[in-house]
């Protein structure tokens, strides 16, 4: 049986081979490359199931890696910061990122938060044998097409995060059902995230904005957020 693969481009020789040691004994394969470079070069050699993507490298920026990766390919991400400022920790979710890590870090929650990535990718990409694959969902001009991840409204294509589309497919599959902001955040990103509520504010944002329709995601002054049932 094949090891679930772990790329992690971190510069810090000390780090990455921390992460590597601990993530070895857990049963992972794992890659540690140095620069921005060496990391977009093996994620498509190494085809890594989850990055650990330090913020700071010497030829760029981890954000700009982070945007490259989640452009094509859905693949879980943790951000490995020194940045304790919380606006900055949004910034990297907002581009792709599913979870991060601030340095120092105990490697114990590196690895719990690596599990519960990947189980949550395993979950979200399991069918069922024999089952039929599902028709896409529309809610009037818009339409998703949830295996392909693919968003469209008026049939063009709509770029989205994966956590924009997380989030987006949260809210239409319960139409007129209003959500708080906590539980959209256990919902799309798991009930150990350490971040916010206002990560849910700027991807609602984010997603009006993209969809040219701010009106289908109605804000619930006092409560949260829901997706409106006239849409359909």
């Amino acid at each position: 049986m094949d090891k679930t693969r772990i790329l992690i481009i971190e510069d810090e020789s000390p780090i990455a081979d921390l992460l590597r040691y601990g993530l070895d004994k857990e049963g992972f394969e794992t890659l540690a490359v140095p620069s921005a470079s060496e990391g977009l070069l093996e994620t498509e050699r190494f085809r890594p199931d989850l990055l650990l993507l330090d913020w700071m490298l010497p030829d760029g920026s981890g954000i700009d890696v982070c945007k490259q990766v989640t452009a094509t390919r859905n693949i879980p991400i943790i951000m490995i910061t020194a940045k304790s400022d919380i606006a900055d920790k949004i910034i990297g979710l907002e581009l792709g990122a599913d979870d991060y890590v601030t340095k120092p870090f105990d490697l114990r929650e590196v690895v719990a938060r690596v599990r519960t990535l990947l189980r949550r990718a395993a979950l979200a990409s399991r069918t069922e044998p024999g089952r039929e694959e599902p028709e896409a969902v529309r809610a009037g001009r818009l339409e998703i097409a949830e295996r392909e991840r693919l968003v469209r409204m008026d049939g063009a294509p709509v770029d989205l995060t994966p956590k924009e589309f997380d989030l987006l497919l949260a809210l239409i599959r319960r139409r007129g059902q209003v959500f708080t902001r906590t539980e959209l955040l256990d919902s799309v990103w798991g009930y150990d995230y350490a971040g916010d509520t206002r990560t849910v504010d700027i991807h609602i944002q984010r997603l009006r904005k993209k969809l040219g329709a701010s009106d289908l995601i109605a804000t619930v002054f006092g409560v949260g957020y829901k997706f409106e049932k006239r849409a359909d």
